[in-house]
């Protein structure tokens, strides 16, 4: 087992709440904090699997805490394209992180947020259908690269999903690709038993921070919710394109 130190683990409880915290108000945001803390304390080939598992708990927590304003149209659709992709990203991970990915990823974000505010103030329209096509490539880079929440918050904008829709919708999506990324690390032995404990040792601190998160939610308005998304969409577009 890891022999961590006492301000380590301080430092993953502190920051697994902060994180869970922040991806409850913006819907993402929080495994780009969390994941250079786990890679620290547990190295690459480990923080992975064990950021899924604290994913798919503080995910889990977002679900419930927003389940009536969840739209499972979406979430239905999403999930057609989602699991193939997660089942395949999740087997190529064992062997290909394939790290060039983050500056593209990166450039995406910073040119969405930039269209928006420079082409009339809204994104173009997204239907249901579509998110088949967004959870399949979303699936595939989270199984590569750990998470790529930014990289579908443009779509759930487009498609018109605000505050707890879009946090509870985003969630409930999510979930569905953390399941069978588990599933294929398991598939790998990636998912070792160490790393099980890590992640579900994370995970009231995941809890805690989405339901922190979710009464600032309650006070933010649909025009400053959208504002504090995309202020995190371009700060993680930068980290990822200057090679956070």
């Amino acid at each position: 087992m890891w022999q961590l130190q006492a301000a380590e683990i301080l430092l993953l409880i502190g920051t697994a709440m902060v994180a869970s915290g922040i991806a409850a108000v913006a819907g993402f945001g929080g495994a780009i904090l969390l994941l250079p803390v786990l890679i620290w304390c547990f190295g690459v080939r480990d923080a992975v699997p064990i950021l899924t598992i604290a994913q798919l708990v503080g995910n889990g927590s977002r679900v419930w805490f927003n389940r009536d304003r969840i739209d499972r149209r979406v979430v239905g659709w999403y999930s057609v394209g989602a699991v193939p992709l997660a089942l395949i990203g999740g087997a190529l991970f064992a062997a290909a992180p394939l790290k060039w990915l983050a500056r593209g990823i990166g450039l995406f974000l910073v040119v969405v947020v930039a269209y928006r505010r420079l082409g009339g103030g809204r994104y173009p329209r997204c239907s249901a259908p579509a998110f088949a096509a967004v959870g399949g490539g979303a699936s595939l880079l989270s199984a590569l690269v750990g998470s790529t929440g930014p990289v579908t918050a443009p779509f759930f904008l487009a498609y018109g999903l605000t505050r707890h829709a879009y946090i509870g919708t985003e969630a409930a999506a999510t979930v569905v690709t953390h399941v069978f990324k588990l599933a294929a690390y398991g598939s790998t032995s990636l998912l070792t038993g160490r790393v099980v404990i890590a992640g579900l040792l994370l995970s009231p601190c995941m809890v805690i921070g989405s339901w922190l998160g979710k009464h600032l939610l309650d006070r933010l308005s649909d025009r400053w919710f959208v504002a504090v998304v995309e202020t995190v969409m371009v700060a993680a577009g930068l980290w990822l394109l200057l090679g956070g």
